[in-house]
């Protein structure tokens, strides 16, 4: 009995990493991990890397657990919430698509200015929501 629900177990973590892998996509993610923190010391890039994961895992478990009645709760369809997902993405993309040199720059000095207190602050907004953890996910 025991073997059969650690195997079960075992069957259904392996099916959720599978199930997650491509949503959050670290691939993809990483670069955009590493041109955001371009400045940054390799400390303080494996501290914001650590701080981003543990803030994905709370928010996604609490999405799993409540979000279904969050949205319930304020009459929300799942439609709209794919719609105005995508509507953030595309959002997104305009601004990235649209970036002026000066933008640029002051991404630039933005990163080079990096601390890690400056990490901590802003280690949620935006580099776990929206960049790695996003309205797919």
């Amino acid at each position: 009995m025991t073997l059969e629900l650690l195997g079960a177990l075992g069957k259904s973590f392996l099916f959720v990493i599978a199930a997650l892998l491509p949503i959050l996509n670290p691939a993809a993610t990483a670069p955009i991990f590493l041109g955001l923190t371009e400045g940054a010391s390799p400390a303080t890039r494996a501290l914001l890397a650590r701080r981003i994961a543990r803030n994905m895992f709370w928010l996604l478990l609490g999405a799993m657990l409540v979000g279904s009645y969050v949205l319930e709760f304020f009459g929300i369809s799942l439609p709209i919430v794919r719609v105005g997902g995508g509507m953030i993405v595309a959002a997104t993309a305009w601004r990235l698509l649209t970036a002026t040199q000066a933008t640029v720059d002051s991404r630039t000095e933005l990163a080079e200015s990096f601390t890690p207190d400056m990490a901590r602050r802003q280690a949620f907004y935006p580099l776990t929501f929206p960049v790695s953890c996003g309205p797919g996910s």
